[in-house]
C-alpha cells in the first residue's frame, strides 16, 4: 500500500482515469461495429463522421496509436463507400 498522500491520491485518479478511458474505448469500438454492420449507405454516411471523430478524440487522449486511427478510418471510408 501507498505510503504518502500524494500516491494514495494518484492511485484514485489512475483508476477514475483507466475506467473513463475503457468506457471510451468500448464506446469507440460499439459504434465502429454498428457502422460496419449497416447496409443503407445513407445511415452509414450519417454515421461515419461521429464515428471518425470518436477515434480522434481516442487519438488525442492517448488510448489509441494514430497509426491504429488512421487504419481504422481509412477502412470505414472504404467500406461505405462501397456500399451501394
Amino acid at each position: 500500500m501507498a505510503n504518502h498522500k500524494s500516491a494514495i491520491k494518484r492511485i484514485r485518479q489512475s483508476e477514475k482515469r483507466r475506467l473513463l478511458n475503457k468506457y471510451f474505448h468500448k464506446t469507440t469500438r460499439n459504434a465502429i461495429s454498428k457502422l460496419r454492420s449497416l447496409t443503407s449507405k445513407k445511415e452509414a454516411t450519417a454515421l461515419l463522421p461521429k464515428v471518425v471523430a470518436m477515434l480522434d478524440k481516442l487519438t488525442k487522449r492517448n488510448i489509441i496509436h494514430k497509426n491504429k486511427s488512421s487504419n481504422l478510418k481509412s477502412k470505414l471510408t472504404k467500406h461505405v463507400n462501397a456500399m451501394s
